[in-house]
Formats: structure tokens, sequence, C-alpha cells
């Protein structure tokens, strides 16, 4: 027996495809049997397994515990949530070897898929493609595990609430903060710790609805926050906060307004986390801003760039020790006194205690962050086969240049104007820009130096495509 997945699905740090088209229950079933004697044959036995709130997570949970089962592993089956609950689930657990969550994140409807935890380090890149090489040749173990339901959610909260230790709680009861869920899968989990933390909230559209009718729930563009803004505005709320469609990441807004951006909240976190963790390194992807870097520097930090990916970032803060990292895309990991994945519920908890312990609002701290001019994230869709060689050719070209070249994840390029990155999705047929100045003008000369390279291979910029 053996079963071959669609060459779409198996991703670099998940495994995703639309229902229907590129993924059902068979899919389901044989990643559970891959999983499953992947874990087994490490000396693993136990899978805790969640899914989020869409239509088709029920199914395809269904078919990934028979899978789980059919190859020797038991099933601990921990219901709808969030992924951090899942992630949660699997490291709190001494039993759980594994985690397996159902979730489409912020794709469409239609879409969903799996992200897993392997004794305890993300399960990505060669090993999703060798569950695709395990199916193809039918490379599956036979067994028979058990599955069992438990509730996690109780003790999930409470972990979470633990980030208010040691922090001065009157301080707190007077912030005023909306919540966007965006039909999430946080619902729940979100009502449940908001009605548990000191100040005033305002929690919008926590009802599960993988249909997800009030707007798409990707809090990394714009337009997905304007419900959020109209109740801060219309509320006098101190900031907000919105969540992906599994709550993984978050976005957030001032009290005016202002979009908090991934770096800018690590900015806030990293400010608070030195005060207390003096000389610790920072990580940041390679689309963060210099001014994040810079301060972290200022404030006596180790910064360190790294590669853009949610899996990449947690193995380099395990190899570096580091405290604390994150991504523009909204995934923001603490491992001071947390487990180091990404939480976005955690992350809402830690923006009101970064802003109780430095003794500042979040509009204030917004306010202090420099004025840098910056490009949105503009991907353009270049062929597979030419993404890493047009790379490597602007590499080569810059080889001599006077500008400082980081090759960490494609390539960055600074000198006096700001700076510029090129770099090849992991994920999709694109290529990814993105500038930053200080200046209009300054911008507008970096972007003709990505325009000028992009010529140089063939190639030009032409409509930024979707996620």
């Amino acid at each position: 027996m053996s079963h071959n997945f669609d060459p779409t699905v198996l991703r670099e740090y998940d495994i995703r495809g639309i229902i229907g088209e590129t993924l059902g229950a068979e899919d389901a079933r044989a990643i559970g049997r891959g999983f499953a004697t992947l874990l087994t044959r490490a000396g693993g036995k136990t899978v805790a397994v969640g899914y989020d709130g869409r239509t088709s997570s029920t199914m395809l949970e269904e078919a990934l515990v028979e899978g789980l089962n059919a190859s020797g592993c038991d099933a601990i089956r921990v219901g709808m949530g969030p992924t951090p609950m899942l992630y949660y689930a699997a490291a709190s657990a001494e039993e759980v070897d594994g985690g397996i969550q159902i979730t489409g994140s912020h794709n469409p409807a239609n879409y969903n898929g799996f992200k897993m935890v392997f004794q305890g380090r993300p399960f990505f890149g060669e090993d999703i493609l060798t569950i695709g090489r395990m199916a193809a040749e039918g490379d599956w173990d036979n067994g028979t595990g058990t599955s069992e339901h438990r509730d996690v959610m109780d003790a999930y909260i409470e972990r979470m609430l633990k980030g208010l230790d040691g922090v001065d709680l009157t301080a707190m009861s007077g912030l005023k903060i909306a919540w966007d869920n965006g039909n999430g899968a946080a619902g729940p989990a979100l009502e449940a710790l908001a009605a548990r933390l000191p100040g005033e909230h305002h929690l919008l559209f926590t009802e599960v609805d993988g249909n997800f009718p009030n707007h798409h729930p990707d809090p990394t563009v714009e337009a997905n926050l304007e419900d959020l803004r109209a109740v801060v505005a219309e509320k006098n709320l101190d900031f907000g906060v919105a969540f992906d469609g599994d709550g993984d990441r978050i976005g957030a807004i001032d009290g005016q307004g202002r979009v908090i951006w991934g770096d800018q909240l690590l900015m806030i976190y990293a400010e608070d986390l030195l005060q207390r963790m003096p000389g610790s390194t920072i990580i940041a992807d390679v689309k963060a801003s210099r001014a994040l870097f810079d301060h972290v520097a200022k404030l006596g930090g180790q910064p360190v760039m790294w590669k853009t990916g949610h899996s990449l970032i947690k193995s380099k803060m395990k190899e570096t020790g580091s405290p604390l990292a994150g991504e523009m895309s909204g995934h923001v990991f603490f491992a001071d006194d947390y487990y180091g994945y990404d939480d976005a519920l955690y992350a809402g908890i830690r923006l009101l205690t970064a802003s109780a312990r430095l003794g500042k609002s979040v509009t204030e701290l917004r306010s202090e962050m420099p004025a840098m001019v910056n490009t949105p994230e503009m991907r353009f869709q270049v062929d597979e086969s030419r993404k890493f060689a047009a790379i490597d050719e602007v590499k080569a070209r810059l080889a001599d240049s006077p500008a400082v070249v980081d090759g960490t994840d494609g390539v960055r390029v600074t000198n006096d104007d700001g700076w510029w990155l090129l770099r090849a999705s992991n994920t999709q047929d694109v290529l990814v820009a993105r500038a930053e100045s200080e200046t209009e003008a300054g911008l507008e000369r970096l972007m003709a130096q990505i325009d000028e390279q992009l010529a140089a291979s063939g190639l030009e910029r032409g409509e930024s495509v979707g996620h």
C-alpha cells in the first residue's frame, strides 16, 4: 500500500493544500502513517493532535488519527483550538513525543494543512519531503495505537497567565484593549483569557467560523485591521491586538490607529526583556527594519539577523540560546519564561506587561520609534527554476560592491541610503523584495538598484502577487 501526494502540498514549513483538489482524507491518513513510523523508529509513541475551525478540519483530524494509530502511535486529541494550544499540549505533557495541528492558518477558507512538532523540535523541510517519499514507497510500519480526548484549554490559559507574574497589576488595571480574533480558532481561548486579565477588554469576532465572514484572518494585511481600528478609535482604547486564523501570528495597532508591524513589536518586547536579561541574543528575520537591530544593540543586546521562516527561527533560537525572536509576519517566540514557540495570545499578554513594566503606553512606545520610509513586502512571480539562480547572480555581481552585502537569506544590501532585500521564497515560485530608507528619495534610489539587478538577470518586478 502506498500513496502519492499532489506535489504542491509538501511545502517547506508545513503541508498545505486545497480541500477536494489537492488535499483530502487519504492524504491525512498517509501523513499520520509516515509521522507515526518516523516517531516510533525514533523511540516515540504518543502524538498530540489539534485542529482549527475550518469546515474540513474534523474530517482531516479523523483520518490523521486513523493513520497514526495504524502505524502504532497513540493519539491525544485536544480538539479545536489555536495552534499554540497544540504546541502547549506537546511541550507540557511528559508522555507526548510529537504534535500535529490541522490548520490552514491565514489561507482562504477552502485551504487546510498540517503543522508539526517532532520530539520537541520543528518538523519541516527535509522532514516533510521524507513523509512524501515514505508514502510513495509504502514505507510504513504497522501497529495498533489508542486514541483519547483530553481537554487542555484551562491548563493552557493558566500557563499563559503566568506571564503576569511579578508585574504590577494595578498598573495594568487601567488599560483598555481591543482584541480581533477574525473568527479564527483562538476565539474560545481568547474569551477565557480576557476574562482573567486586568483591565477592560473589547472582543471582536470570537465566534469560530471557518468561512471568515467578517474579514480575512491575516493581521499583516492592513485592510484586515480596519474593524480593530474603528473600535479603538470609537471607544478611545489604549491599543488593539489581532490574530491570524490559527492564533500563532499577532498584529497590533496603537491608540492612534497606527499599525505596529512585526519588527516594531519586537522592539517593544526587546526593550522589556533586555532590562531583565541584559546582553541577550535577539533574533529577527532578514525582512526586519534596521531600526530594530540598532535598537537591540543600543540596549546592550546581541542582534542576530536570520532566515525567514518560523521553523528556521525556532531552530536558530535553540542553537544560540536566544530568549526572544520574531518575524515581520507576526510570529513572535518567547523562550525567557515560555516554551519558545509562536503564540499570538501570549504575545498579546506580553504587550500588556511590557507597557506596564516600561511605564509607557503602547502609543508612546510606538511614537519613540524612528520614522523609517519602507516598502511593503513585494512578491513577484519568477519561474521556479530561476528564483534561486537569480539570487546567486545578484550576489556574484555585488561581490566587489562597496555596500555591505549580507547573504544570510537571499541578498540584503546596506548602503548610505538604507537597505534593500531580494530573496527567493521557500514556499512559492516568487522572489520577495523589500527596501527601507530614512527619505523618500533614498527609497527611490534603493528601488532603482533592485530593478537594475533584476534587469541584469533578465527579470522585472511586475505586479506584486499575494501569499
